[in-house]
């Protein structure tokens, strides 16, 4: 009786994530939690349209493995530079100070890179969601 049922699950085919030929958005969602590196800053666009720019640090972990001689290197820290033009969220930001636990979940866009910087393209998350 085992061995029919598992012939028949056999059969069954099988879908894997994400099979459906249309799909009506896709996700580019990043969540952060870590520290503020300098108080939030509010800045103006071109448009005068008010946000917030502030820096989130977070540490690699677990750290990198050891290596051969049994040493290990320390875990690195990362820099996150956000944007948030939510005006709810940008008076809670105000709010906060350098040092402070943060929970940020937003959207990852690229733009184009600084001409004076090395990189190809430069990555800003815009902040959906950030807490404390």
């Amino acid at each position: 009786m085992l061995s029919s049922a598992r012939h028949a699950f056999a059969r069954v085919p099988r879908r894997a994530f994400s099979t459906t030929s249309t799909r009506s958005y896709d996700v580019s969602k990043l969540i952060l939690i870590g520290r503020l590196g300098k108080d939030p800053e509010v800045r103006t666009t071109k448009s005068d349209k008010e946000y917030v720019s502030y820096a989130v640090a977070t540490t690699n972990y677990p750290p990198p493995p050891p290596n051969p001689d049994g040493s290990r290197q320390e875990a690195g820290t990362t820099w996150h530079n956000i944007i948030c033009f939510n005006p709810g969220q940008t008076n809670y930001l105000r709010t906060l100070q350098k040092g402070a636990q943060v929970y940020v979940e937003a959207n990852f866009e690229l733009r184009d890179p600084d001409p004076s910087a090395d990189s190809i393209f430069t990555a800003e998350p815009k902040a959906d969601i950030p807490q404390t």
